[in-house]
């Protein structure tokens, strides 16, 4: 679906099926230098199970235009800005990584457009090292092997896909590859410096999942602990030798636990 905002095209996959106001919103947002197609499988059955289904790609990722978002919270504003596009009043929020921070964001500042939200490998602060930053700053591919070596476990990065014949760590490369100049570099600097999340989490009024990897490099579950602690209505979920990249090694564990809430 070919949504605009301020004259910029955004692509939003529905799962083929047109919003409808009547139904719930499910809004996915995904993480640094990535696209929808992390969605691939929450879209399709939610899409198939009488849900409005709206997988976006962030303004300068995948198939949407415009500049990136510098900030966090440009990106939660512009999450709302989103169901307005498609007529829609409200929406249940997931994001995985920078897409969690703007879930938070969301929430906490439109607490009337967000009826849930689903944190998929997620912490606040999100630090990001100087070294990482400085790669990503000249677009030098070390940056992707970087995340990609991080956001995978080690059994992941051996193999273990539940699609035959994928390899997950060179998936999650070949996808953060795509992403434009400058791109990867924007979204870790919004990480970095989004500030206020625990204190936006400390205010969001509705219910919150996190669904964390047991072996997450990134995000890891101690410093996670910081957010659940906040956010006043929240429920934590830990896979069991997952890395960062949730929705590549374990999509239906996953999948179960949205279904539960959202």
């Amino acid at each position: 679906m070919q949504l605009k905002i301020c004259g910029n095209p955004v692509y939003a996959a529905t799962g083929n099926q047109a919003p409808d106001p009547g139904k719930e919103t499910l809004l996915f947002i995904h993480g640094t230098g990535q696209d929808h197609t992390i969605w691939v499988l929450p879209t399709r059955y939610f899409a198939r199970h009488d849900r409005n289904v709206l997988a976006v790609d962030l303004p300068g990722h995948g198939r949407s235009g415009g500049e990136p978002l510098n900030t966090i919270e440009e990106m939660a504003d512009w999450s709302i800005e989103v169901l307005d596009a498609a007529g829609l009043s409200s929406a249940a929020i997931v994001g995985h990584s920078l897409g969690s921070l703007v879930a938070i964001a969301a929430a906490a500042r439109h607490p009337d457009r967000v009826r849930a939200i689903a944190l998929v490998g997620t912490t606040v602060p999100m630090p990001v090292s100087e070294f990482l930053l400085e790669h990503a700053k000249q677009d030098k591919h070390d940056a992707i092997e970087m995340l990609n070596y991080w956001g995978f476990s080690k059994s992941a990065q051996l193999g273990g896909n539940a699609t035959p014949g994928n390899w997950m760590l060179g998936g999650g490369m070949r996808l953060m590859e795509r992403a434009g100049p400058g791109v990867i570099y924007n979204d870790l600097s919004a990480c970095k410096e989004y500030l206020e999340g625990l204190e936006h989490a400390a205010s969001v009024v509705c219910p919150a999942l996190l669904i964390l990897g047991e072996r997450d490099m990134l995000t890891p579950v101690r410093s996670a602990m910081k957010v659940a602690k906040a956010l006043p209505n929240a429920e934590k979920v830990i896979l069991e030798g997952s890395g960062h990249a949730l929705l590549a090694e374990q999509p239906d564990p996953v999948l179960d636990q949205l279904i539960r809430v959202v």
